[in-house]
């Protein structure tokens, strides 16, 4: 059997019981949740940025929360977002499932650009964006002001289903993706940027 050095990568840490009982909860209901390859690279971020405070924007059946609290410090709080009570209910499951301290993390169930504008000016570590690519153009903003300096701003699923690099696709959610790379990587004062080929690509993006 031919296995891609990309299905290698992703199945190179394995997923636990917990998690992959989450990520069928998320299949029934149709939730958009980080791949296995991608829940194993934020969980490494988390690590090496000692990641205290933590914002997830799109909270899915809880898995990717599952995966960043596993790098994150034991006294951290991760903030998850979504504005779909189903996934918050099937989060808070996997949650308990996996007997995380409710004092570790906050499910918000609301617009996200309501809640992203209350939160604190220069308070977090990292910010993981996983929701629908038209509200990128106001989560950079956001990001960039409640990230502190070195903190990483990251948008899961760039390649948007392998639409992005093909300049014929030109849908809203493709070209909003497009739009948003090409802002981060051009404000060269503000952000310093990659890209890795991480899950459906991973848009890496550290506050000066």
């Amino acid at each position: 059997m031919n296995i891609t050095p990309h299905s290698y990568a992703e199945s190179f840490i394995a997923e636990d019981a917990i998690k992959a009982v989450a990520r069928a909860r998320g299949l029934e209901l149709g939730a958009l949740d980080v791949t296995q390859g991608t829940g194993a690279y934020l969980r490494h971020l988390a690590h090496q940025l000692s990641a205290q405070s933590v914002v997830e924007i799109g909270t899915g059946s809880g898995v990717g929360a599952l995966w960043l609290l596993e790098g994150m410090m034991a006294s951290g709080t991760l903030t998850s977002i979504d504005d779909e009570m189903e996934h918050t209910n099937i989060a808070k499951m996997a949650l308990a499932e996996a007997d995380i301290a409710q004092p570790r993390f906050r499910l918000i169930t609301n617009s996200v650009m309501d809640v992203m504008t209350k939160l604190t000016d220069r308070a977090y570590d990292l910010v993981v964006f996983r929701h629908n690519p038209e509200d990128l153009s106001f989560a950079i903003s956001e990001a960039h002001r409640i990230l502190r300096s070195g903190g990483v701003f990251v948008i899961d699923n760039f390649f948007g289903g392998s639409k992005v690099q093909d300049p014929a696709q030109r849908d809203p959610k493709t070209i909003a993706l497009r739009e948003a790379g090409k802002s981060i990587k051009l404000d060269t004062e503000a952000w310093v940027t990659t890209l890795i080929p991480t899950g459906d690509g991973l848009l890496l993006a550290t506050k000066l």
